[in-house]
């Protein structure tokens, strides 16, 4: 149990970081597409504020809360290996 629990220590802390990175990437890839948008269009208003209103619309979309994945799977995965190994 005490490995268990070890191992879950450890994976949290590398998801975390794995979370982060990719959140990170992602925001920056959004940024530059925005960005990239508004220098083709010429869009109405500053740049800035086109960016900052496209992230904050990123921010509350799915593929933002689709990257909490990373948590997510490899934890069930590993549930069900262990309850596979000891259980079944």
């Amino acid at each position: 149990m005490l490995a268990l629990l070890r191992l879950l220590g450890v994976g949290f802390v590398v998801l975390t970081v794995v979370y982060a990175g990719l959140s990170l990437w992602s925001r920056r890839v959004r940024r530059r597409k925005l960005e990239a948008e508004w220098d083709a269009a010429r869009g109405p208003g500053g740049r800035e504020v086109f960016v900052a209103e496209g992230l904050a619309d990123y921010d509350r979309s799915l593929r933002r809360k689709l990257i909490l994945g990373v948590y997510v799977i490899p934890l069930c995965l590993i549930g069900l290996i262990v309850y596979l190994t000891n259980f079944h």
